[in-house]
């Protein structure tokens, strides 16, 4: 298992120093937004009596304006702070990454764990993506990857349409502890139904397919589905404590749907999660707070992924 950091001694350290000097960018980012959301309010006060006065076009289009208009003026009020709280969120993502030997990175590309998550159905069809918040190295003697996943479809048309989220998560990808050569889908069940009901036997991505398992475990099939390229490695690798401690992960972060893939010597796991790792925050008091709850949720799903690992009894 992972030893979580110790807060105090991060705080005594270069992180420390770091968010002492930090805290005056803080303290320019909130005066800044202020400056800025008194501007709009002005330019508000002088565009508005004349949009809906004097300029003639209908009421609907005028409130549309003005909405977009508003929207417009509190993103741009609000971007010196989104700033400084990204700053602070890298900087100590940095140090409790350091701390534990590994790499962290707040902007990246996804590699090739994504590229089967969305071949075998780990995650949904979108139509935009967002990646942030990426823990790599090794732990356990294993390569790790952890990174949170937003996927959005648009819905609607015209002045309707809007952006949706269809998954937002975390992606967890290690080696795995034993050798195995096929390919097994754990999915929740009811995810690949047969058009009048029951389970398909075969489901095939881009090609390759996949045959249902038929698993013996009392209660399992009436919450998870099996599939895979060979029958008796898939018994094998998912087991009862297996599952136990995939349900372990989504029950640490009030998580749902969680789904896994074992392929190239690699487990991938996708659970639904919402927004990790958020340890920056505009107010330096908020610091302490905000590391210990990122230590917690990363160990957390780095032991959980970790005992994947350990010797089967």
């Amino acid at each position: 298992m992972i030893e979580a950091p110790n807060v105090d001694r991060l705080l005594a350290g270069p992180l420390g120093d770091w968010l002492s000097q930090h805290e005056v960018v803080r303290e320019e980012a909130k005066e800044k937004t202020k400056g800025r959301y008194f501007k709009v309010a002005i330019a508000a006060v002088i565009i508005l009596p004349f949009l809906f006065l004097l300029v003639p076009i209908s009421t609907q289009l005028k409130l549309f304006l003005a909405f977009g208009a508003a929207m417009g003026g509190a993103v741009w009020g609000y971007l010196p702070t989104a700033e400084a709280k990204k700053q602070a969120k890298i900087g100590i993502n940095d140090a409790i990454a350091e701390s534990l030997g590994l790499t962290y990175e707040h902007d990246f590309e996804p590699g090739q764990e994504f590229g089967h998550c969305k071949q075998y159905g780990l995650v949904p069809h979108y139509g935009r993506a967002g990646f942030e918040d990426r823990w790599s190295g090794s732990v356990a003697g294993r390569d790790f990857s952890l990174f949170e996943a937003h996927l959005e479809v648009k819905r609607g048309s015209g002045k309707n349409s809007r952006w949706v989220t269809v998954f937002r998560g975390a992606i967890i990808t290690m080696g795995y502890g034993k050798p195995f050569y096929g390919t097994t889908l754990l999915q929740r069940a009811g995810k690949h139904k047969k058009f009048f009901g029951g389970r398909q036997d075969n489901v095939s991505f881009k090609g390759h397919e996949l045959g249902l398992v038929d698993m013996v475990h009392p209660g399992f099939e009436d919450r998870f589905v099996v599939y895979s390229d060979d029958q008796t490695e898939a018994r094998y690798l998912i087991d009862p404590t297996y599952v136990e401690r995939l349900i372990a992960i989504e029950d640490a972060f009030h998580g749902d749907d969680i789904r896994s893939l074992f392929i190239a010597g690699q487990v991938v796991i996708a659970v639904e999660s919402g927004n990790l790792f958020e340890s920056g925050s505009i107010n330096a008091a908020d610091d302490r707070a905000k590391i210990e709850e990122t230590v917690s949720q990363f160990t957390k799903l780095a032991d959980l992924a970790i005992s994947f690992n350990e010797e089967k009894r």
